[in-house]
């Protein structure tokens, strides 16, 4: 009789494992998440929605980008608008947010850091897998398990759309999708 499988963790997670859209994010160190998709290539394409602020709108944040290490951009996310419906915008969350940001480091198409508020930043990385783009974003120094929460359910959402928008499908209500994965990882991460 054969053994039975044994729990998957990040180390265990080969691109091939992590091609759904459901894949869920990590803590690979106590305050970093980090949360991958397998999309359709190729990694230019994909490099194009992190940077251009008509595609990055669509499942992201809107705000024009110098690609140049140091150079301040204003992300403006409008959450309502990724998806039709988007379902019920919890409590407290606003119609539109703002934030100020920098790129601290750059290696088209390949690399691209960003300044993330009070936190420790995020680091977009493509690897070609295939014709697919393997994105990994790394979301470091999370302040408090609150702040862990939403950001890991919005990140998970986030790249749910973008993989929904890459595919040329329509995406899955917003809110609706990051209010049940808020939930989830209620139960993921630990207290």
């Amino acid at each position: 009789m054969p053994p039975p499988p044994k729990e998957t963790t990040m180390n265990d997670l080969t691109p091939t494992k992590l091609a759904t859209p459901d894949a869920f994010g990590v803590l690979t160190e106590p305050a970093t998440l980090t949360i991958q998709r397998l999309l359709p290539g190729p990694v230019e394409r994909i490099w194009d929605y992190l940077t251009q602020s008509e595609l990055r709108r669509q499942w992201l944040a809107a705000g024009e980008m110098a690609l140049a290490v140091g150079a301040p951009f204003e992300l403006v996310w409008r959450n309502d608008e990724l998806s039709d419906p988007p379902g019920p915008r919890p409590e407290g969350f606003p119609e539109e947010h703002r934030m100020q940001s920098r790129i601290t480091e750059l290696d088209p198409p390949r690399k691209l850091s960003i300044a993330w508020g009070s936190t420790g930043g995020v680091t977009f990385t493509l690897e070609p897998i295939g014709s697919k783009a393997l994105l990994t974003v790394i979301h470091r120094r999370l302040p408090d398990r609150s702040t862990m929460l939403n950001v890991s359910a919005g990140w998970h959402m986030h790249l749910d759309i973008l993989a929904a928008r890459a595919a040329g499908e329509a995406p899955a209500p917003f809110w609706d999708g990051w209010s049940r994965l808020k939930q989830e990882y209620e139960g993921r991460i630990p207290g």
